[in-house]
């Protein structure tokens, strides 16, 4: 599809960020991998810091031009990615929309795709998305998801306002007793011709 390669031209390399990350997620040294743990660790409460969503974001931001990253979800049963705005509440229990500065798409129960606007939009996948792409053009004011192994279209979030700085967001979601534990993988984006 020509329309995830010439996204894939927008490829950045993003560091999950741990000043960021909820207190049961578990990074991997090098920033790539996020997973959720049993144990909650003790953190401090820095106001950058998820205190009850199992989100992290990343330390790179973005206010202007285009950027995409992909995201391998593989093995797992529940998980939300998108972007958020810097100003978005990171305390307590979090609704995830656009009014609250979140453009995400989640999956919940192995097979439900759900885009969440207000109101959310159900989403019908014709396989289940093994590796994400997330696509921003910030004057576009476009977030569009894509299918990289399918190279299809997931969702796109059109005429968003973007006026502060976007971050990558994460969230693994919880374990649920191993049945989610699998990592969510920022991947090397191939830009294959």
């Amino acid at each position: 599809m020509a329309e995830l390669k010439r996204v894939q031209q927008s490829a950045v390399d993003l560091t999950l960020d741990p000043d960021t990350a909820g207190p049961y997620l578990i990074l991997s040294d090098d920033g790539k991998q996020v997973s959720c743990g049993d144990l909650m660790k003790r953190l401090p409460d820095n106001p950058e810091r998820f205190n009850r969503c199992t989100g992290v974001l990343t330390k790179q931001s973005f206010s202007s031009g285009r950027f995409y990253y992909e995201v391998q979800v593989k093995g797992k049963t529940m998980w939300n990615l998108g972007v958020v705005r810097e100003s978005i509440n990171r305390k307590g229990h979090i609704t995830a929309n656009p009014q609250n500065g979140y453009w995400t798409i989640w999956l919940r129960k192995e097979n439900q795709y759900k885009a969440l606007s207000d109101p959310p939009v159900q989403l019908s996948l014709k396989s289940r998305p093994q590796k994400v792409g997330v696509f921003v053009d910030y004057e576009e004011g476009l977030v569009s998801f894509y299918d990289v192994d399918a190279a299809a279209l997931i969702y796109s979030f059109t005429g968003c306002c973007f006026t502060e700085k976007l971050y990558p967001f994460f969230s693994p979601c919880v374990n649920n007793a191993g049945k989610n534990s699998a990592p969510m993988i920022i991947s090397p984006v191939n830009q294959a011709e």
